[in-house]
């Protein structure tokens, strides 16, 4: 697997809005090559002017690991340009097939450059924030293996985050909710993350060690969802609430 070639090919189907088929249909890669793609795509990105802000957490549900045969996270990179102004209309037409995730962002107050334990975890993050992720893969028909996802950059496209919380003794198993025009359409816990998310913040500080890429202060961590991801349509009004958190809310439009 060419990885230059494999990069320019998810890039600019993102940039283009234009489904491709999966990488891996071409050539078997290893799970080590996706994560070589992923960062020479992002790489793409930050010389066109993007910054990465932070990572995205995948796989956080146990029941995902299973059903992919897998026994660790895979993650992502989250750019500047992936922010989506909390309340603000959504333009779906810069998207291929988007779905919504409802998940919590802790935003870090130090910054991560070794492995924490569980007990570390709290001094290390600033504040936590209801928070949605705009997920779109750029593979036809929605269908990826576990190599193609991660070279896509684990099909991140894009986040809405709610207003910021020090609440995070209510972390463990709070409930999630998320609606369409008023209409719960997914509920759940944010217990779904890992059994408590802030679990996800010891498993970032693992993953960035590992690539020996720290996280400065000031950085995103998107948790990974609470509950399974809904297709988005253009005229829905888009709510997730966190049970003593808060909650977070966009629209969406076609962009005509």
């Amino acid at each position: 697997m060419n990885v230059a070639t494999a990069a320019a090919r998810v890039d600019d189907a993102a940039r283009h809005v234009e489904a491709i088929e999966q990488l891996s249909a071409g050539e078997s890669f290893s799970l080590g090559q996706a994560y070589e793609i992923q960062r020479a795509s992002i790489k793409r990105r930050t010389q066109r002017g993007e910054r990465t802000v932070g990572i995205k957490l995948g796989f956080t549900s146990r029941a995902k690991m299973i059903q992919m045969g897998v026994d660790s996270l895979i993650w992502g990179w989250l750019t500047d340009a992936m922010l989506e102004a909390e309340g603000a209309s959504v333009d779906l037409s810069r998207f291929i097939h988007p779905r919504v995730e409802p998940e919590v962002c802790f935003v870090t107050r130090r910054d991560i450059d070794r492995p924490l334990t569980a007990l570390e975890a709290h001094a290390y993050i600033e504040a936590v924030a209801p928070a949605m992720e705009i997920i779109d893969s750029r593979y036809r028909a929605f269908r990826f293996t576990l190599e193609d996802v991660v070279a896509d950059n684990c099909s991140s496209a894009g986040l809405v985050i709610g207003a910021w919380s020090r609440r995070f003794d209510v972390l463990r198993n709070a409930g999630v909710l998320m609606r369409f025009n008023g209409r719960d359409v997914q509920t759940g816990s944010t217990a779904a993350i890992l059994g408590h998310p802030l679990r996800s913040v010891v498993q970032a500080s693992h993953l960035v060690a590992e690539a020996e890429t720290p996280l400065p202060a000031g950085s995103l961590i998107m948790a990974g969802a609470a509950t399974a991801a809904q297709a988005l349509t253009p005229g829905l009004h888009v709510q997730c609430v966190v049970s003593g958190i808060g909650q977070a809310e966009f629209t969406t439009s076609s962009g005509a």
